[in-house]
């Protein structure tokens, strides 16, 4: 019978027994019940003192393509542990009073210089000839210089991000939904001034120093331009574009301040720079080959949260798709893990666009195509795009589909299919009251210039609400999110500066998501 309750006499043993339990593992009950955190990220909140930060450039197509003359493969990193010098024993130690605290570097010049079949020191295997093979293989390098042993499992870096829009279309160094193709052109859809349009960035490095008058400062910076004869040293020019990540933190105080500068140019309009926490293993988002990251728990929908403080500074124009929030998985259309064929993995982006002035292009009477099949809100409710009574249509930027999609619902509008290295599918959403429920900002101009918040997203809930393609008749993808970032897309909006700062980063999950999740960091596509 269901709802029967069965009685018993406890024996003296048998009650001894259940208090034991209730005093040993007490913790796991408390009054209210709440399920315990932990963070899923190497250095929660950013405030480990002994930074690991590392920098990455792409290409259109999320490749290498050409190393710059002089900068070696465009993969580097700053990754250092500090020290405390001791007086102890030692009276009127002046020097320990002067420089009360020692960096270590972990990576050197020569580290982040190595360019295509340089070896990785001395009995590493031989170095690939491929330029786009060769720089994932450095950054596997770099990853073992900086790595931190940890529980569940080891991690590496903060990735900075940089990629370029540009796209010689007669070069045809970008394969079309995961399958090469020939040259071909002109397309108004991608910026290209001529040969070399999609070169990578110039890349230089401030390694972090102690500074200030009591030397109790860190500070360091990645910084550049993808205009190969533009000074860097004088910062912005005009008609040049440029970047610049600096790092900040008080020796033992708060969190590291990352501040970012983006400035686009009319030879290099369509730009992108992002801080990242990326897996420690496995692919990231919209990289098809190893990674190494900050990420060493790999979140999953619905059960995780992001906190971080952000700033806006300047804004940039209307071309500045602001994410405030920008997730990157895999999984293929029957939603199998991906396993890196190129024409049946999908990359799958959400992105949150904060800009007030980027409007929704998802709109029943001329825009339905940019909108998702469905909504669903967060009482489980579906609602379906031509229900145009409570189809919220405003809360959507726009939603392209995975072009290798084979049962795709009309109208639709098919993702570019050049600026992964394999078809992609992206959800675009907009400040909306929907996404309030999760933390999300409800209306437009919230978190934006003059208003920096600290914010607790709960990305895990929003992310498994959201309509991603599967094929017909197969089973829910496990929604992984193998890399989060925040940062700025400019979207060919010829000269504009963006600036902002990020700090207090964590990605949060229940402690019970940590059992069994121990992976190894041996495996290597290469070897």
């Amino acid at each position: 019978m269901k709802n029967m309750v069965r009685k018993k006499k406890l024996s003296c043993f048998s009650v001894l027994f259940v208090l034991l339990l209730v005093f040993s593992f007490g913790g796991l009950f408390s009054e209210s019940s709440e399920v315990e955190y932990t963070s899923a990220v190497g250095d929660p909140g950013m405030q480990r003192d002994g930074l690991r930060v590392a920098i990455e450039a792409w290409n259109q197509c999320n490749e290498v393509g050409d190393e710059t003359p002089g900068m070696g493969s465009p993969r580097a990193a700053d990754c250092f542990d500090i020290y405390q010098h001791s007086s102890h024993g030692v009276k009127n130690c002046s020097i320990c009073e002067q420089f009360p605290y020692m960096l270590v570097h972990k990576v050197t010049e020569a580290d982040n210089k190595l360019g295509v079949g340089d070896p990785f020191g001395e009995g590493q295997r031989e170095a690939p000839n491929n330029v786009d093979l060769y720089a994932a293989e450095k950054e596997i390098y770099l990853g073992t210089k900086c790595e931190v042993d940890d529980e569940p499992n080891p991690w590496q870096f903060w990735m900075i991000m940089l990629k370029s829009g540009n796209m010689d279309t007669y070069a045809a160094k970008c394969p079309k939904d995961g399958h090469k193709v020939g040259p071909y052109g002109p397309d108004p859809r991608f910026p290209c001034f001529g040969k070399g349009c999609m070169n990578q960035p110039l890349i230089y490095h401030n390694y972090t120093t102690l500074q200030g008058p009591n030397k109790t400062t860190l500070l360091g910076s990645f910084y550049g331009s993808w205009d190969l004869d533009a000074n860097v040293n004088k910062g912005m020019e005009a008609n040049k574009s440029y970047y610049s990540v600096t790092w900040k933190k008080e020796v033992g105080e708060g969190s590291w301040v990352f501040h970012h500068v983006l400035k686009t140019s009319l030879k290099y309009p369509w730009l992108m720079l992002y801080l990242r926490s990326d897996a420690t293993m496995g692919f990231s988002g919209g990289y098809h080959y190893p990674t190494r990251g900050m990420s060493k728990i790999i979140p999953e929908s619905p059960n995780f949260k992001v906190r971080f403080t952000l700033e806006v500074i300047k804004q940039g124009s209307s071309s500045n798709q602001f994410y405030l929030m920008d997730i990157g998985s895999c999984w293929k259309n029957n939603g199998k893990v991906c396993d890196g064929d190129v024409t049946t993995d999908v990359t799958r982006y959400s992105e949150m666009i904060i800009n007030p002035d980027v409007g929704a292009w998802c709109n029943p009477y001329s825009g339905l195509e940019y909108c998702p099949p469905y909504h669903t809100f967060p009482d489980g409710t579906r609602v379906h795009r031509n229900d145009t009574t409570k189809f919220p249509y405003k809360a959507y930027h726009l939603y392209c589909s995975p072009g290798n999609g084979q049962y795709l619902e009309k109208p639709n509008n098919l993702c570019d299919p050049f600026s992964n290295p394999q078809p992609q599918e992206i959800l675009q959403i907009l400040p909306h009251p929907v996404w309030g429920a999760y933390g999300y900002p409800t209306k437009k101009g919230q978190g934006w210039m003059g208003d920096p918040i600290t914010w607790e997203l709960d990305v895990g809930g929003l992310s498994q609400s959201l309509y991603f393609y599967q094929d017909p008749g197969t089973s829910p993808a496990k929604r992984r999110w193998m890399s989060i970032d925040i940062g700025s897309e400019v979207y060919k909006g010829g000269e504009t500066v963006v600036e902002w700062t990020v700090s207090d980063f964590d990605i949060i999950i229940p402690k019970i998501q940590v059992k069994g999740r121990k992976t190894s960091l041996s495996a290597n596509l290469f070897a």
